[in-house]
């Protein structure tokens, strides 16, 4: 029976029951943490491997006999340049190889737009009203960027085929609107995979602002969790072209959850136009990024082909963790009235709503039961869900044995929020 269709009597009783229940919970003492997409040990295992490429000297040359333990090289080794090409379909004239962190290229890119101007145009910190396109829910850290460099930060909501391109094509008639982060392939949290139109209508775009970028974070394009029936995403640089659009994009890629989170290797792709003016503004900040890095990484993975048979180990733990969730939420919530959910096919979150004004009860009851989770509010600017229903949930770190656990605390947390909200 849903809960919204149960009288005051009804609630009561269920309440009664549930708060016996949380409170057999706290008994437990847990203490499980859901709150970040961390790949678990057993994931990072799977690169040991590549830790060990370095034994003698020789080994420390790249294929042209480049030195990698010394200076050179600001924009990456040949071989990492093309390896990042073959796997995401571009020429290797449009990739340039950074650190271990595509979010710190993002926070770079919006940095030099700030200080120093995009392609020429008036540096940002002389420009006064900037705004910023944020489809929610979205990720957390795109929103810390933009709010600590002073946009206003504008909500677009996300549906089934990606970002409302609607409301997009609106905001960039103004001038003020300099950019839009996008996670187009299984989006954090909900896992949605951008439909071609909505690529098209993206790679079309004809802004107000000549310094407008469309941010493509395109963190998750190799994180199919089945990797027999994978999403498929338009490529919005080929797109871009097209529509003689070619500068308007930067796109990332990154090795973080491929092989050890916090030591992979991230790329930027982009037009040759964009990397030649990125690269004068890199060439401050420094006179290479670390090669060694890039080096074992191009002779760990070596090709799509190669890539693609690692990432299906990780699919292989990760999937059971995902239908796991689903299975327990469909068990307990399904049919009450008082959730939906999403279904990823790949990616690294689970996207809960609850009823409105549930979410931050929700996630403190967690709290104190043992259970971590990402704050409420946080997939949306300046950390408030006007609706308060939604939390983003990551199956990935906890054990398995720790997933049903902290499952049974959510789910038992989003029926006594929930009746006590009915109840009011």
């Amino acid at each position: 029976m849903k809960y919204t269709e149960m009288n005051q009597e009804q609630l009561q009783r269920e309440l009664q029951e549930l708060q016996e229940e949380y409170a057999e919970i706290q008994t437990q003492k847990l203490k499980l943490d859901m709150s970040r997409g961390k790949p678990e040990a057993s994931q990072a295992d799977l690169s040991l491997e590549m830790l060990q490429g370095f034994s003698k000297r020789e080994d420390l040359f790249s294929e042209e006999g480049l030195d990698c333990a010394n200076y050179g090289v600001l924009d990456g080794l040949p071989e990492a340049k093309r390896f990042v090409a073959d796997v995401m379909d571009c020429d290797p004239k449009q990739v340039s190889i950074w650190e271990n962190s595509s979010l710190m290229i993002m926070y770079s890119l919006i940095s030099m737009g700030y200080i120093k101007g995009v392609l020429g145009e008036e540096p940002w910190c002389r420009q006064e009203g900037l705004k910023f396109l944020c489809p929610v829910p979205g990720y957390d850290r795109h929103f810390a960027i933009t709010e600590h460099f002073g946009f206003e930060m504008i909500s677009i909501p996300m549906n089934e085929n990606g970002p409302d391109m609607d409301l997009v094509e609106q905001y960039v008639r103004d001038p003020a609107v300099k950019g839009i982060w996008c996670v187009p392939l299984y989006s954090n949290p909900g896992g949605v995979c951008y439909s071609d139109e909505t690529v098209r209508r993206m790679a079309s775009l004809k802004p107000a602002a000549p310094d407008f970028r469309i941010y493509w974070d395109n963190a998750y394009c190799v994180h199919h969790l089945y990797p027999d029936h994978p999403a498929v995403l338009l490529d919005i640089l080929k797109e871009c072209r097209k529509n003689g659009n070619e500068n308007m994009v930067y796109e990332l890629f990154s090795t973080s959850k491929i092989t050890i989170a916090g030591a992979g290797m991230a790329a930027l792709i982009t037009s040759e136009e964009n990397l030649a003016d990125i690269r004068k503004q890199a060439s401050v900040m420094t006179v290479g990024f670390e090669k060694l890095n890039q080096l074992r990484h191009v002779r760990f993975l070596k090709d799509k082909k190669t890539l693609e048979a690692h990432m299906a180990k990780h699919a292989a733990i990760l999937r059971p963790k995902f239908e796991a969730v689903l299975d327990t939420l469909e068990k307990e919530l399904g049919g009450l009235g008082i959730a939906c959910w999403t279904k990823p096919r790949g990616g690294y979150f689970i996207s809960l709503d609850t009823l409105e004004g549930c979410a931050r009860r929700v996630v403190e009851l967690c709290r104190e039961a043992g259970v971590v989770l990402t704050p409420a509010g946080s997939t949306y600017p300046y950390k408030r869900d006007p609706k308060d229903t939604n939390i983003r949930i990551a199956p990935t770190y906890p054990s398995p044995e720790n997933l049903m656990k902290a499952c049974r605390v959510l789910t038992v947390c989003v029926r006594l929020a929930s009746v006590e909200k009915l109840l009011k």
